[in-house]
């Protein structure tokens, strides 16, 4: 079919309508906005391709390329999802965005055709329908954005001194620290929702602890001096960005521990400092994108992923781990790519893939290991 641009730009708006819809019962079923933020991404992602990219390319568009084309839209989508920290399970969120590529198909081979005669002839073009779309897309989304704005959680300001913990944090809210301000003994959450910003945190059992609960945010928290861990979550669903967590002289602990939130999507840990500790970053049973991280002198691993764990480990820096810099373990399946280990001390594993596993590797960089890639227990390493 030849779309003239008003016929692309009129017929993406009309096939969104009811993807919109659903977005937005599904944002109120949840208490979440990510579905409604999701459809604003695919929305601005795909008027960009139709002006920039697909009116000049492709003045004729057979019916098989809307496949590749949808591939690529995803591709995009979740990469603006990624970029603007979207908290979305990927399962959910690649699921959305299938049913209203389905629904765009079924309308542009049949339900427009139906409702507007000339709907090929014209280029795709929906006259007044085209028209009414736009502005209930634009009225959706807009009220859902202003309903999103409304309820948004309180921000609570962490005035700078020290502060005894544990803070329990039992309400959806943004806790952001001042300059100087620090938490003795730790913060655990107890509510869904829950951003913790710029605080720094000194001593407890786990510097911060999540248990069963979702859409956990953490930016630029300082961590030092704990029992244990520094970052502990079982059974919740988290983001972390750059944090900086201090294991020195903790031989048994973690930087970063997540554990069993298989169901809560994707888990997020980029761009953090983590030194000392038994392990800097482990994942058990949880889906997990671990990126630009620097980690050093463990006792153990750099990063394991394990325990059925599907893992991205990409971009990070892992030095002076005592016996293995990235692990993959106990039937998980990583991707390793453009991660740099040096330096693993003992008769250790620069990478090391155990018991079943599958790790993909590809253009990592290693160095100064004694063993640099090794498998056991019909693990099986594969290069890209």
């Amino acid at each position: 079919m030849s779309y003239t641009l008003r016929g692309r730009l009129e017929s993406r708006l009309a096939a969104l309508v009811p993807v919109v819809a659903a977005a937005c019962a599904l944002a109120a079923a949840e208490h979440r906005w990510w579905p409604v933020e999701a459809v604003g991404l695919m929305l601005g992602a795909g008027l960009a391709l139709d002006v920039l990219a697909y009116h000049r390319l492709l003045p004729y568009q057979p019916g098989w390329f809307a496949l590749p084309l949808g591939l690529v839209e995803l591709g995009a989508v979740l990469a603006l999802m990624r970029a603007a920290g979207v908290a979305a399970p990927l399962e959910q969120a690649v699921a959305l965005f299938a049913a209203g590529w389905v629904c765009a198909q079924l309308l542009g081979q049949a339900g427009f055709p139906l409702l507007r005669l000339g709907y090929a002839e014209e280029g795709g073009e929906l006259g007044r329908l085209g028209v009414v779309a736009a502005a209930v897309v634009g009225a959706m989304l807009t009220a859902a954005g202003a309903t999103a704005y409304a309820l948004r959680p309180p921000v609570v300001h962490l005035a700078a001194g020290v502060h005894r913990g544990p803070l329990v944090i039992t309400r959806r809210e943004v806790l952001v620290g001042e300059p100087g301000s620090v938490v003795r003994g730790g913060i655990v959450v107890r509510a869904n929702d829950v951003t913790i910003k710029n605080v720094s945190i000194v001593g407890g059992v786990n510097g911060i602890a999540v248990y069963g609960y979702r859409g956990t945010r953490i930016e630029g928290v300082s961590i030092s001096g704990t029992k244990m861990d520094g970052i502990h979550v079982r059974l919740g669903g988290v983001m972390i960005k750059d944090c900086n967590i201090d294991m020195l002289g903790n031989p048994i602990g973690q930087g970063i521990d997540i554990s069993f939130n298989m169901d809560m999507g994707m888990t997020l840990v980029d761009g953090c400092t983590i030194v000392g500790g038994m392990e800097g970053i482990t994942t058990h049973s949880s889906m997990a994108d671990i990126a630009h991280n620097r980690i050093s002198h463990t006792t153990l691993h750099g990063i394991s992923v394990t325990e059925m764990s599907m893992g991205m480990v990409r971009d990070n820096d892992v030095r002076n781990a005592r016996e293995v810099g990235i692990y993959c373990n106990d039937r998980s399946i990583c991707d390793l790519r453009d991660n740099t280990v040096l330096d693993t001390s003992g008769p250790g594993f620069g990478l090391l893939a155990s018991f079943q596993s599958e790790a993909n590797l590809r253009d990592n960089r290693l160095s100064a290991n004694p063993r640099p890639v090794g498998t056991m227990m019909d693990a099986v390493v594969s290069y890209r």
